[in-house]
């Protein structure tokens, strides 16, 4: 099980073009490509942070023109797009390395509770920067949670409830076991809530990719997970001149320095929750790494890697 950070495809300092996200992701393809190739069961993830964002601030520029989209709806539209991307360059790859693949991007939807204490507290920002004014108008006609963001504006929050369940996993095994290379629970899947009498419908959250990543991994029977991010390993201290980098660890260590303060919740945090998730639901490693890396993250050889007790 591979995710990538939405940084794999849309860099926060890119210029946002479709020909740039399509240069970057064929890049991050190459690697995988090679991994298919030589025999490794593949099962894919991404985050979709900055086009998911971009999609809502779309919504806003032209909205006494087109109706804006819900968010969960948002969130259909980033997984398409970003699946599209990366299986057209993932089957190009494959094919030019001798060794074509079907490639199949699932939208995914992941069952969340309306009950979980996320719902009462928002606290992921989404979306575009507004006036003081603009943003008091929309929490009123829309009932948005809405919070000033570090001087540069007003921002909505939304919910970040916990991943429960993929309602597509049974469509995933049968494309895994058909040899398929899947695409699946982007930008943490699509949160849906089931009702009394079994439907399903969208609800107004965003689910961390990484810990949908996991309960991904989890249902497959993965045996490793690597999350793919901005740096080439865990660090703790990090940024201070005694900023120490982990090459390997225990989840139970990991744990201790969460504890302590080290894994931020709007950095390393999420990650280090899902990779203690992982571990401790039967997966025998997890790799955090870099995109230039993930065949050494895999085989123990950069990153850092986590293991059981």
């Amino acid at each position: 099980m591979i995710t990538l950070g939405g940084n794999s495809i849309l860099p926060a300092r890119g210029t946002g073009t479709f020909e740039e996200q399509l240069a970057i992701t064929r890049a991050t393809m190459e690697p995988i490509a090679r991994l298919v190739k030589d025999g490794v069961t593949v099962v894919l993830s991404h985050g979709n942070g900055p086009i998911v964002g971009n999609i809502l601030i779309r919504n806003e520029a032209v909205r006494d023109q087109i109706p804006p989209m819900p968010l969960d709806v948002c969130g259909a539209d980033s997984q398409g797009g970003i699946g599209y991307m990366m299986q057209q360059a993932l089957q190009n790859e494959l094919s030019r390395i001798g060794h074509p693949r079907q490639v199949a991007t699932v939208v995914t939807q992941v069952i969340v509770d309306e009950r979980d204490p996320a719902f009462r507290r928002p606290t992921k920002p989404i979306g575009p920067f507004y006036t003081q004014d603009r943003a008091r108008t929309l929490a009123k006609e829309k009932g948005w949670t809405v919070v000033e963001d570090a001087g540069r504006g007003y921002r909505r929050v939304v919910p970040s409830p916990r991943p429960l369940e993929i309602v597509e996993i049974e469509a995933i095994r049968g494309l895994v076991r058909d040899g398929t290379v899947v695409i699946a629970a982007g930008g943490g899947g699509i949160p849906v809530s089931r009702q009394w009498d079994g439907s399903l419908h969208g609800v107004e959250a965003v689910i961390d990719k990484d810990l949908a990543s996991a309960l991904l991994g989890k249902a497959l029977g993965a045996e490793a997970l690597v999350m793919v991010t901005g740096v080439d390993r865990v660090s703790v201290n990090f940024g201070n001149p005694d900023q120490k980098d982990i090459r390997s660890a225990t989840a139970s260590e990991l744990e201790r320095l969460q504890e302590r303060g080290h894994f931020p919740p709007g950095s390393m945090g999420p990650k280090i929750q899902a990779a203690i998730e992982f571990i401790r639901s039967g997966g025998r490693y997890v790799s955090i790494t870099s995109p230039s890396k993930i065949r050494e993250g895999l085989e123990g050889r950069a990153g850092t890697t986590i293991v059981g007790e």
